[in-house]
């Protein structure tokens, strides 16, 4: 008697090929690409800290950018963090960092919870409007005469409010909070509690997730913003943020005011202005590299669970 198996069930039985286990070849060709991967990301971020604590004859013996350490000295970061100029620019990057991400946050979520609930008064409308003003806005020149219009010209608040939304992050927070547990609402509401009750007890505990990751966004936003200073506080220097402050220097070609490297040429300063210039990058670096770290375990849960949802 045969007991050969049908063609088409052999056939059904064979799993799919991305259940099948690597291949060493796979495996290497994976392995080689994430470690060039690695190399393009912590190569260059390598040379920028060697070369924020190399002197200017290590600089000089280099050629420009200093790979291997050569010299190291802390000169930079000690004239850097003596002008004054510096210490106001952290300070106020410091500020509109908090302020702009709470106010941006606070926004965000009240407009995604009231367009996630189907009953709420014309969020069908809003919602489309929203959506518009991704794909079409009225433009730099109308958006600068209205900023100095309503007086912002010089003033803190033209670095927050007019980039204090993004649509894109009101969508990803208006799905997640569209995906919460209905049984979860309804009995908040049967508790008595309100919209305010139920967003602060029931859905902003259940979507701490993606609510750190749009947080995070926000913040490395404003950390990293320097456009709008160009626009509305160009000559006040006193009142410039970190990344204004690093790209007047390094894009420019002008020293920190009060420092004594002034310009680019002094081979005979002890602080190569080079140096200075890297030390200034890291400086702008620190912040993201101390809070990436303890935000990354939300991207998974946060941003990609909500973007499936609804």
């Amino acid at each position: 008697m045969s007991t050969a198996v049908p063609l088409r069930q052999r056939r059904s039985d064979k799993r799919p090929v991305w259940e099948e286990p690597p291949s060493a070849a796979t495996t290497t060709g994976k392995s080689a690409a994430l470690a060039l991967v690695v190399a393009v990301v912590l190569v260059p971020l390598w040379i920028i800290v060697v070369t924020s604590f190399s002197t200017q004859a290590a600089v000089n013996r280099a050629g420009g950018l200093v790979i291997w350490p050569d010299g190291l000295t802390v000169s930079a970061y000690r004239e850097m963090l003596a002008d004054p100029t510096v210490r106001t620019a952290v300070l106020v990057s410091l500020g509109i960092t908090l302020v702009g991400t709470a106010v941006s946050i606070a926004v965000s979520v009240l407009c995604a919870y009231g367009l996630s609930r189907a009953r709420s008064y014309g969020h069908r409308p809003i919602l489309t409007l929203l959506v518009i003003t991704m794909f079409v806005s009225g433009g730099l020149i109308p958006t600068f005469l209205v900023v100095t219009g309503l007086g912002g010209y010089g003033r803190y608040w033209a670095l927050i409010l007019p980039s204090a939304v993004s649509v894109f992050n009101i969508l990803v927070l208006r799905s997640f909070y569209a995906g919460t547990s209905a049984e979860l609402i309804d009995a908040a509401q049967m508790d008595g509690a309100g919209d305010w009750r139920t967003l602060w007890s029931v859905v902003l505990p259940t979507s701490r997730a993606v609510t750190a990751v749009i947080t995070l966004f926000y913040a490395v936003g404003y950390w990293n913003a320097f456009f709008n200073v160009m626009l509305y506080m160009p000559t006040e220097s006193q009142k410039w943020p970190l990344q204004y402050v690093l790209l007047t220097y390094v894009n420019r070609g002008n020293g920190l005011p009060g420092s004594v490297n002034s310009g680019f040429g002094n081979a005979h300063a002890e602080t190569a202005p080079l140096s200075l210039q890297m030390a200034v990058v890291v400086l702008t670096l620190v912040p993201l590299l101390v809070v990436y770290p303890f935000m990354q375990k939300h991207f998974r849960t946060g941003v990609l669970t909500g973007a499936i949802k609804g």
